[in-house]
């Protein structure tokens, strides 16, 4: 008795410890629908960790948004892109909710953001109101669903963060149940050779290893032959209920003859270090394969935090004529697991498959500034751009260069300066500094123009060039036509876009007067709200000027009627 006892202690301490830690009941949920994710706290994303949950919307936008308990708005933004309309409210037990993607806010809070909007006549706003300004009850409206700013579809983006340390922890800490029976599922598993002299199966380059389900419930790999310095890594996924998208996995942990060598799990992490992302993940697979690998041991300047036991940063040293058994758990939120038992047997065996040559004439060091000419462009890497040192492929050209490949991750921000002596003055109005995407089609980066040097700074590697812009934005009336009668229309919409540098700025007047038109970049889509109620005669002329990132600058002038 005192043995199952003590098992169920032990069972809830490594599942359902973290709860203890959380408050159970002071938060209630922030929509009234049942709840499906479409994504979990700590997923992998493209250079960060997800720092919330995504709450489905059943496919639309405008569902009422409640605040989660009592409390006061201490910050809302409006950003094209990011989280887009976005609320932040403090409450008294030491913890701030955040509400992203909203397609609009409450009535009292929508007059406050409008109003500050016309005072800065602009669309993109961000305000830190005084503390006890706007008070918000626990239950009460504090805004509608959308699809506002980086989001890829109608879905509610939700936060739960310290109000000290602004750091964010898993919502699902604080009794915000989201159904999930389901195992998680494992669907490739990677063994790395992590030393000069390691091999795994006859190569000295990374393996998949195949695997099948046992009539226990658990997987088994294939036996694995190896020698030296090895890691593993996989690639899964968890399911919730009534969820068909693949979310990201809460816990891992891999073990050695029953010994922790690695484990972590997604409670919470900092923003600071969210980027240290690529650390975790196989980044060469990810840029070669967009498929995500989870390394269960530690890289060169991996500083992440999520961390619960690390030995030997997860590296298993494997003798000849030794046996190992290597297992891997991968558990969601409620505790389903999937376990992975992975036999080694220490065995050399002649090399099939040799390391790949990557060596260049360049090489750079992680730690030291690295500067190279390229011909028409220079390249500067501050120290500690990336997180290990590694051979560079480098191609010069005039007007584009190709700096390496996107298959190394950059943690900071590196310069490239192309010389533009060559081009006249007006010819430098209308060029800038672009990225060629897969498919060579060219992608502005804000461009310094200074003297006969045009800079950009990046995080991405791949192929620049300088591209030029003659061609200026258009803009077309979307839900109206010229001098048409609209009593009874709630709102007025244009269409605006730009075929290459991109949209820099937008304006618009109605009678002369200055009106705030939201712009959703996903749909080229300019909207203005008559319930702003600035009409004051029955034939409007509204006038909208748009201007590209290089200068170029369309207006449209239209009349309408309304009475």
């Amino acid at each position: 008795m005192k043995r199952f006892t003590l098992g169920l202690i032990l069972l809830f301490s490594s599942f359902g410890y973290c709860q203890e830690n959380y408050p159970q009941d002071a938060f209630r949920s922030p929509l009234d629908i049942p709840l499906i994710l479409a994504g979990t706290f700590g997923e992998l994303r493209s250079n960060h960790f997800h720092g919330g949950i995504d709450i489905k919307t059943q496919q639309r936008e405008g569902l009422p948004v409640y605040g989660i308990a009592e409390g006061t708005i201490t910050r809302i933004k409006v950003s094209l892109w990011g989280y887009g309309k976005v609320l932040y409210i403090a409450h008294p037990n030491g913890y701030t909710s955040v509400y992203g993607h909203l397609q609009k806010f409450s009535p009292k809070i929508e007059e406050y953001v409008k109003k500050l909007q016309y005072e800065k006549k602009s669309y993109e706003v961000e305000t830190f109101p005084d503390y006890g300004e706007l008070k918000i009850e626990k239950g009460e409206l504090i805004a509608y669903s959308g699809n506002t700013g980086g989001s890829a579809g109608p879905h509610l983006h939700f936060e739960i963060r310290s109000s000290i340390s602004e750091k964010p922890t898993n919502p699902m800490l604080y009794g915000i149940d989201i159904p999930d029976a389901t195992n998680p599922t494992l669907e490739k598993l990677f063994v790395y050779p992590l030393s000069e002299n390691s091999q795994v199966n006859q190569s000295r380059e990374k393996v998949q290893v195949n695997f099948s389900r046992q009539s226990d419930g658990t997987y088994l790999a294939s036996t694995v032959n190896a020698l030296g310095k090895i890691g593993i890594g996989f690639v899964g996924f968890d399911r919730l209920d009534m969820a068909a998208n693949k979310n990201g996995v809460y816990a891992v942990s891999l073990s050695v003859n029953g010994k922790i060598y690695c484990s972590y799990d997604f409670e919470s992490f900092s923003f600071g270090e969210t980027r240290y992302i690529n650390t975790l993940i196989d980044y060469d697979y990810l840029g070669r394969y967009r498929e995500r690998i989870q390394k269960l041991f530690k890289s060169p300047g991996n500083y992440l935090s999520i961390y619960e036991e690390v030995y030997n940063n997860g590296i298993i040293d494997v003798s000849e004529g030794l046996s190992y058994n290597l297992q891997v758990k991968v558990t969601d939120f409620k505790g389903n697991k999937v376990i992975l038992n992975i036999p080694v047997e220490g065995k050399k065996e002649e090399i099939k498959i040799e390391k790949e040559d990557d060596r260049t004439d360049y090489y750079v060091i992680a730690k030291k500034p690295n500067n190279f000419d390229l011909g028409g462009a220079k390249v500067y890497f501050p120290e500690n751009t990336f997180y290990e040192d590694f051979y560079i492929d480098l191609k010069k050209g005039r007007d584009t260069v190709t700096i390496h490949r996107n298959t190394v991750p950059a943690h900071r921000n590196f310069t490239i300066t192309f010389d533009v002596e060559r081009y006249s003055e007006e010819e430098r109005k209308q060029t800038f500094i672009a990225r060629l995407d897969d498919r060579l089609n060219p992608r502005y980066l804000n461009t310094y123009k200074r003297g006969n040097t045009f800079t950009a700074r990046t995080r991405d590697l791949g192929t620049y060039t300088l591209a030029k812009d003659t061609v200026p934005p258009t803009i077309r009336t979307k839900n109206f036509k010229e001098k048409q009668w609209l009593n009874n229309y709630r709102y007025l919409s244009v269409h605006i876009s730009d075929d290459l540098s991109g949209v820099n700025s937008y304006s618009a007047t109605l009678n002369g007067e200055w009106i705030l038109m939201e712009y959703e970049p996903k749909t080229n889509t300019l909207t203005y709200n008559f319930d702003d109620k600035i009409l004051d005669k029955k034939q409007c002329v509204l006038e909208v000027t748009v201007t590209d990132n290089v200068g170029n600058k369309s207006t449209l002038s239209t009349p309408f009627y309304r009475n």
